[in-house]
């Protein structure tokens, strides 16, 4: 039986910290509503501390939103966890998210503080949190570049103090697939009491391999991923959620791993969040982006029509896409003229086709871009009339 991964949104909390996207109270929960139909089993709202527009939409977030946990984050101290604590007082499962860096350039250059310092105040910040809630995840910030014996210590510590989750985040992007695995591993080998704990992972774009990283860390025994809609995030971005839910879901045979995702809200969420932010998609993205099911060579066309199979390992539809797209254009062969032709209802001798196709490559071949969208093939009087309308 497959293993259920739990999806933990972060879209409304680092997805919102990418430059030029910010969203009001009311986007956010309109986008928090979507998270809850496409299914994800938590939604980290914000960090209330931050700012009152931020408290306030947990705080709406915590009371509207059904049938997910809601999270909000909060450094390791008192009064940030007060807030989040406050925040998300009518929150169905609430979760209190504590973060306190521990690699050694965040120690010597922005806290300051020493190794046993630092298990301190982890320590007595899950403590403090417990009084409030006992969902405490805890994130020993730049994980992937903390020392292993160092952080095996924190990772025991805070499970003790009584947290029930302990993320291991890529904070910068650092890591690589090999080395992040291999860190989860180690993790499970080395924390006495890990089995008390999920092991969660949160990774950066830096490299382009957000995506790449946290799939080696399911592979090597993570059980939660933390990622945002479209990858948006933090400089280059977080794992992309739908990259993520749509390689466990066509890769369960390697992964062994499902999620509770509605994959069929993938689009419409991802429409949403992109609308809302102003951070449009780019064409070519996985899953979500507008080339993502479209096919314009005259060899794909040619075999995704005889079988989708050939050229797609995913049915657009599971995703919210309407259908495949064949894109005419100047690569583009017979078979895919043809199939445009009949969905537009006509029917062409093969010598009224010839002569479709040759036009249709003289004017196609004239642009370095041809995409079109309709093509309209009208015998009037026994002769063409050809009306293209293009993009």
């Amino acid at each position: 039986m497959a293993n259920n991964i739990i999806i933990f949104d972060t879209t409304l909390r680092d997805g919102e910290q990418s430059p030029g996207a910010s969203l009001d109270i009311n986007e956010k929960v309109q986008i928090a509503r979507q998270l809850a139909l496409l299914q994800v089993n938590v939604i980290e709202a914000g960090f209330p501390v931050s700012s009152p527009g931020d408290f306030e939409s947990v705080k709406r977030i915590a009371r509207e939103v059904r049938g997910v946990s809601v999270a909000g984050l909060a450094r390791a101290v008192e009064k940030d966890i007060d807030s989040a604590a406050m925040a998300l007082e009518k929150a169905e499962k609430p979760r209190i998210h504590i973060f306190l860096a521990t690699s050694e350039i965040h120690r010597k250059y922005k806290l300051l503080k020493a190794k046993e310092e630092i298990i301190h105040l982890a320590v007595k910040a899950v403590k403090y949190a417990r009084k409030y809630v006992d969902d405490i995840e805890f994130s020993p910030e730049d994980a992937s570049r903390t020392e292993l014996d160092f952080l095996v210590q924190v990772v025991e510590a805070v499970i003790d103090a009584g947290a029930k989750t302990v993320n291991i985040p890529d904070t910068v992007g650092y890591a690589v697939p090999d080395h992040y695995a291999a860190l989860i591993r180690g993790l499970k080998e080395h924390v006495k009491n890990i089995h008390k704990a999920i092991i969660s992972v949160h990774c950066h774009n830096d490299l382009g391999l957000a995506v790449a990283n946290s799939l080696a860390a399911v592979k090597a025994g993570a059980q939660q991923v933390e990622c945002t809609i479209n990858g948006i995030g933090e400089r280059a971005g977080n794992a992309a959620l739908e990259e993520i839910v749509m390689a466990l879901k066509t890769r369960q045979d390697f992964y062994h791993c499902s999620t509770r995702i509605v994959t069929k809200e993938l689009i419409a969420t991802s429409k949403l969040v992109s609308t809302l932010t102003g951070l449009r998609v780019q064409r070519n993205k996985a899953i979500v982006g507008e080339n993502a099911f479209a096919h314009q060579s005259g060899v794909h066309q040619d075999g995704v029509l005889k079988e989708r199979t050939t050229y797609e390992i995913i049915k657009p539809e599971d995703v919210g896409h309407l259908k495949t797209r064949l894109v005419l254009g100047k690569l583009s062969g017979r078979h895919a003229l043809k199939e445009r032709i009949k969905e537009l209802g006509y029917e062409l001798s093969e010598e009224e086709f010839e002569r479709a196709f040759k036009e249709f490559k003289h004017i196609a071949d004239k642009k370095k871009r041809y995409l079109m969208r309709i093509l309209g093939l009208l015998l009037v009087s026994r002769k063409w009339k050809f009306l293209l309308f293009s993009n």
